[in-house]
């Protein structure tokens, strides 16, 4: 089975490489990056690069696609560029899952895929997902029909997770679990809007939504 993670200048590395860790752990599963044009890609930290192997005109087919997210306003460059919307039309016809993580549903959705449908993304990204026809859920895996979306960076783990256990079995998913040792103890429970000051959420949400306002900057 063929995973493409879909990379962009400005790309959260770990929206792209929690699933990937997920995925290059299951026996027999071929996990490419692939971009517009292949080669370094700048993460949206300014602070190191993924490498895309492969270009999309290298990339006609997979059995998955993953849209990786990144820091706003970094979205706005793979929302705006027609080569990049056609390539996931492209490949989400051939594809058994499309996916995202984070923001990267707001991709999937300007790319028409989430027309009237149910999908989450970054707590901070509700408002423009909803804008752009998509009706945001807070669960943080959210499944309509072979599309699967992630919440914030980190549920990409648990949604190739999920993947692995609907597709091998959830004991195979395990196994990856526990190979991953992916067993979560955070020092605070302040992980989402629900369980985190509402001050501070008040503050970090006006923060998104101005640096949304602003042009990309990688």
């Amino acid at each position: 089975m063929k995973v493409a993670i879909m990379l962009y200048d400005g790309i959260t590395a770990l929206d792209a490489i929690g699933p990937y860790e997920v995925f290059a752990t299951v026996e027999g599963m071929q996990v490419e990056f692939v971009a517009k044009n292949k080669g370094l890609i700048k993460l949206d930290s300014k602070m190191g690069y993924l490498h895309a192997d492969l270009s999309f005109s290298e990339v006609p087919s997979a059995d998955i696609l993953v849209v990786p997210g990144c820091r706003p306003p970094n979205f706005k460059s793979p929302m705006n560029d027609e080569d990049t919307l056609h390539w996931i039309q492209q490949i989400h016809e051939t594809t058994k899952w499309t996916t995202s993580v984070c923001n990267g549903s707001l991709i999937l959705s300007t790319a028409g895929l989430l027309n009237g449908a149910e999908a989450t993304s970054h707590w901070g990204s509700f408002d423009l997902l909803r804008s752009l026809g998509t009706i945001p859920t807070e669960e943080r895996v959210v499944r309509q029909g072979k599309i699967v979306t992630a919440a914030g960076v980190s549920a990409g783990i648990d949604m190739a997770l999920q993947l692995v256990a609907w597709e091998w079995g959830e004991d195979i998913s395990k196994s990856v679990q526990l190979l991953l040792e992916y067993d979560p103890m955070p020092p605070f429970d302040a992980g989402s809007p629900k369980k985190a000051p509402a001050p501070m959420v008040e503050q970090l949400k006006m923060m998104l939504q101005e640096l949304a306002k602003q042009e990309p900057k990688i």
